[in-house]
Order: C-alpha cells, then structure tokens, then sequence
C-alpha cells in the first residue's frame, strides 16, 4: 500500500489546479493524482474552445460569478509568469432582434454589478468592427480572451511534478473506501492510502461519489458539442469572438465564432444528448452509458421541459444546413463548404432526479473526501481559484 497526504482523482485542469494548490500551501505533502486516461487533459480540458471567460453571464451570488471573474485574471497572471501564449481578442454579443436588444440591457446590467468593463454600440458601429457579421446592436467584453487549455495543463504537470507530486496515468480508479482515518483508493494495479481524497473526475463523477459511498441525487448527462472550422482563407474572417444573445430560458449559450489562439476560427458548438461520456467520434455509442442515464428519471424529466429545444439541436447534428443556419442569423456570408469538420466535446451536465439542471459548481464532502459532482463552463477559466477553494477545504493542519 502507497501511503500519501493527499490523493487527487482526475488529470484534467480542475485536478491538476487542486493538485498544484494543495502543493503550494503545504510545501513538502506527499501527493498523488491519478488518471484514468493515458494522457492529461484528454476529456473536458483539451475538448473545449479555449476561451477566458468574463464571466458576465452568472448570477452575482453563484461562485460560477465569483470563481469566473477571479479566474480570469488569475489565467492571465499564470500565462505571463510562465511564458504560455494567450491573446484577449474581446467578445462580441451580438443582438438580431428586438428581443435580443432588450435582453442586452439586462447583460449590461450585470456587468455593471459584476465591475466589468463593456461597452455597447450600435449596428455601424458592430458593421465597422466586424464587416462579416450582420447585427443590430452588440456588448462587447474586451477582457474576454483565449488560450490553449492544454498548454496550462501542461504546465501544471510540469509544476506538480516539480513539488513532488507524483503523476499517474492509465490509473482507473477501481474502490474507494474511506476510514475514519483514510481513505483507500484502488486502481488495478496499486493501492493507494491518503489522508485526503479530492475526486474532480468530470464525466465519470457521480460515479466516483456513488463508488465512495455517498448519496448523491444527481447523474451525470453527457451533452455532445459538436464544432465546425473555417478554411484557411477564413481565418481572418471575424477578430473578436463572436457569440449570439443567450435566451434565459435556454441552458446552452448556442453556436459561436471562436479565434482560438492557433489562427484558426472554429464555429459551435451545438449540444445534442451524447450516446458515450468518452466517445468523441460521431455515432459513438456506449451501452454501460446509456443504460445508466435511461434509467435515470431527471433525464426524462429533462427532455420533457425542452423537447423544441431537443429536435432542434438534433436537427442540426444531423444535417449540416440547419447548423448553418444556426450560425447565419449573425454571420449571413458563410456557406456550406466553409464548415469543415473539428473534433467535439463533451459536456459533464450535472441533472438531478427531479430534472433540475445543475449550473453553478456542486460539491460532495465527507469527513476525508471531498467530490466535485458539477464542474461547468467557465471552469477552465476558473481552474486556478476553484483548485484554491478545494485545496483550502482539503489541506490538512499538520504533515507528517
């Protein structure tokens, strides 16, 4: 048996962020992070469009607001203190209706209880700036940036190991029993003994919790983001990233122009049911997945309050023109052929059993353990404060 401090489930940038926080504060911990896949990053972190969120969109009081705002400068400061390439291109939200204007208003608002910078111009003004996209109004958030995930993750790795921590990959996580004075952590070919656990497992962690022992009221629902790319003659076709007005009533943002920090400009991402919490291919289908969601009456609760909403993003996975649509509301110039395929991403939903989806970060906590059950957009942005939070609620008062 391995004997450690500390024990952190999940390689992606919430764990790695835990990990690299715990080792911080308690310089000379004994560490282990174990990962499931056999490389870092490799689901959520190095699946998603790799934009540093502002954090205008989250209620003032959600720690998706506090956590999102923090996280955003504290990205940038790690960027520039470790030399990684990120740019702040800024966002535009741009409004094609009456009805959009109106719901800008309240964005405005909100930026303002958050003290963030915005600005909001009109339809010349949104035509001079972006010749390609067609809008009656816009808000835009200049602090908005991008950067390549992976390359903080990487990074992070890279610190962690330097601390001493120690990095294991291909380690699936097998039995989790907790002690009133450990926990047990079993994989197939070690076991592992920690003083504390803090499992950030993304997709598989109602799992985790239910492997621990812990009742929980929420599963896992993988929602598949599938995304498109422009060719390389469009890859100047808008400078700012461009996001349509978020309908309230809806629980996805919707299709957007995404500069990443590469020169490419990728387009999605839709959000339609996933088949597989791991299949990013098209059509990938897990049965031990399905079966386990299909029992689960919150999804069915789910698909019942937004079944328009189901048929469309369906539709749009299916057949590339109704996507295309989709994204000529504000960018009426693009066509068929200027959708070329990227690869998608999965979303870890958090739903519970009466159909309510999760949107703020949920947590799980025991005496020695400590689940994330609910880590959604911005938590890349995030990645750095949220690994504070959990690291303070995790450290323990003395080392041995």
């Amino acid at each position: 048996m391995d004997r450690v401090d500390y024990c952190v489930i999940g390689g992606g940038i919430i764990g790695l962020a835990t990990a690299y926080q715990l080792l911080q504060k308690q310089p000379g911990a004994s560490l282990v992070l174990l990962e499931a896949a056999e490389s870092l990053a490799s689901h959520q972190t190095g699946h998603n469009s790799g934009v540093i969120h502002s954090g205008i969109y989250y209620a003032p009081d959600s720690l998706k607001a506090r956590f999102s705002k923090a996280g955003s400068q504290q990205t940038k400061e790690f960027c520039r203190e470790h030399g990684i390439r990120y740019a702040e291109p800024g966002k535009l939200l741009v409004a094609t209706s009456a009805v959009e204007l109106d719901r800008l208003d309240r964005l405005e608002e909100r930026a303002a209880v958050h003290g963030l910078p915005c600005e909001r111009i009109g339809q010349g003004e949104l035509n001079r700036r972006e010749p390609n996209v067609s809008g009656l109004g816009a808000l835009f958030i200049p602090s908005t940036g991008i950067v390549d995930y992976r390359d903080v993750a990487r990074k992070l790795a890279d610190l962690i190991s330097a601390a001493g921590g120690r990095l294991i990959t291909g380690a699936r996580v097998d039995s989790i029993v907790e002690h009133s004075d450990r926990v047990d952590v079993g994989t197939a070919h070690a076991l592992y003994s920690c003083r504390r656990l803090v499992a950030c497992a993304g997709l598989q962690s109602d799992r985790l919790a239910e492997m621990a022992g812990m009742n929980i009221d929420v599963q896992i629902i993988p929602f598949r983001g599938e995304y498109f790319e422009l060719p390389d003659a469009k890859s100047d076709y808008v400078t700012h990233l461009i996001y349509p007005v978020p309908d309230p009533d809806l629980p996805f943002l919707g299709v957007h122009l995404t500069p990443t920090i590469h020169g490419s400009i990728t387009v999605g991402p839709n959000a339609v049911l996933g088949l597989a919490r791991e299949g990013y291919p098209k059509f990938s289908v897990d049965l031990r997945d399905v079966g386990r969601y299909v029992r689960f009456p919150g999804l069915w609760r789910v698909a019942r309050s937004n079944a328009a909403t189901a048929v469309r993003e369906v539709r749009n996975s299916l057949f590339k023109g109704s996507y295309l649509q989709e994204c000529r509301k504000y960018a009426p110039g693009l066509a068929k052929a200027d959708l070329l395929p990227y690869e998608a991403g999965i979303r870890a939903q958090a739903v519970r059993r009466d159909g309510t989806l999760l949107h703020d970060f949920l947590l799980a906590e025991t005496e020695r353990m400590i689940h994330v059950l609910n880590a959604p957009s911005p938590a890349a942005t995030a990645a750095l404060p949220i690994g504070d939070h959990l690291a303070g609620k995790a450290a323990l008062r003395h080392i041995s």
